[in-house]
């Protein structure tokens, strides 16, 4: 058993771009990395055969309220953790349900103490603590656990921000202090990454970086900045908190986002992504490609038989073409959302390494600029 390492290889002699590699028990990861989120165990449409060899994502996501909530943890440690249960055996993160717990739950009553809320499934009360978390994430196993947080809405007034943001640092410490009184579960290391808020509040936000800067941490997240800012506000306060950031410590953009919000924020010094954008738009019709963005409903793409986009090595988008993936959408086939999600999913993780290769080139500037353009476009 290792704690994760972070080795930082190269930065962009034009910009805050870095490549580096991240060491889990479970495996490499190259960064640059977005990880396909799999909420409760699953990435939706993409099984993990499908995701190992077509996507070829390194990292999945889980999220500790749906896990909790369904299978929970006892079938979990039942079966050995998350990885023994999904049969994914490259690493995994976990969401402490923070988020979820403020977009999804009904009747939520935030204390000192944790979160009072129902679940959205069946109403049922539940109560939810940085202690508690921290042992629900130990259940579930995945290799990178995050601390239990409130992601205050946006937009919030400076008043509410400040309290949540000392709140979360109040929550924090307790994750620490529960961390280092239980051991990891099942043989290996998990590692607790902590979560910058403050809303878009500057000095919040600073106040924020330097606290989870303090606490030495493996890696760092920032958070609530995929809720309802603009793209830039979201830039800047992702530039303000990577400046403080340790460098030597991979940095985590929760929840974001297009592929140009990636490029752009991978410019000011952050290493990992999640969204949901890429399988929910793909199970939509909407596909991010090399050339643009399409939308396969449309008639256009009717007798289309090139495939859906050779730019880049994936099976499922060289193989099939524009014309029968419309007809699959059309006709309401089960196969349409799989092909969809498939194709975006080993998009994104094709941006992102191209995106560390220029990296290492010193290249990625010019690269990038040209490359937003590209993804922008409406076909």
């Amino acid at each position: 058993m290792a704690s994760l390492e972070f080795i930082l290889e190269h930065t962009d002699s034009n910009s805050k771009a870095r490549a580096g590699t991240i060491t889990t028990d479970h495996g490499n990861i190259k960064t640059p990395i977005f990880m396909p989120v799999g909420t409760v165990g699953s990435v939706k449409a993409v099984n993990q055969q499908q995701l190992k060899n077509d996507v070829n994502a390194q990292i999945i996501l889980g999220n500790t309220y749906h896990l909790y909530l369904r299978p929970g943890t006892d079938v979990l440690e039942a079966a050995g953790g998350l990885h023994q249960f999904n049969g994914w055996h490259k690493p995994i993160l976990t969401d402490s349900g923070g988020y979820q717990v403020f977009s999804l739950a009904a009747n939520r009553k935030i204390t000192e103490e944790g979160v009072l809320f129902q679940s959205h499934i069946d109403g049922s009360k539940h109560l939810f603590t940085p202690e508690k978390v921290m042992d629900i994430e130990r259940s579930i196993g995945a290799d990178i656990i995050m601390a239990f947080d409130e992601c205050p809405p946006y937009p919030s007034d400076y008043t509410y921000a400040k309290k949540s943001m000392e709140l979360t640092h109040r929550w924090l410490d307790r994750c620490f202090n529960q961390i280092h009184e239980t051991p990891d579960k099942y043989g290996y290391t998990q590692n607790l990454f902590p979560i910058v808020q403050g809303s878009t509040y500057k000095d919040l936000r600073t106040a924020s970086s330097e606290y989870i800067a303090s606490k030495n941490a493996v890696g760092n997240a920032i958070g609530g900045l995929s809720v309802g800012e603009s793209e830039e506000l979201m830039y800047e306060f992702s530039a303000l908190c990577c400046d403080i950031l340790p460098a030597d410590k991979p940095r985590y953009l929760m929840g974001v986002g297009t592929p140009w919000n990636i490029l752009e924020n991978i410019a000011l010094g952050v290493d990992m992504f999640d969204c949901v954008m890429p399988t929910r738009n793909g199970r939509n019709g909407m596909l991010f490609t090399s050339k643009g963005i399409i939308n396969i409903r449309n008639k256009k793409w009717a007798t289309d038989f090139s495939p859906i986009d050779t730019g880049f090595t994936c099976e499922t988008s060289n193989y099939y073409s524009k014309a029968y993936l419309r007809h699959l959408f059309v006709a309401g086939e089960i196969l349409a959302l799989q092909l969809a999600s498939i194709h975006n999913l080993a998009f994104y993780l094709w941006l992102v390494g191209e995106a560390r290769q220029h990296i290492i080139n010193n290249t990625f500037n010019n690269w990038k600029n040209e490359m937003i353009k590209i993804l922008k476009t409406r076909l």
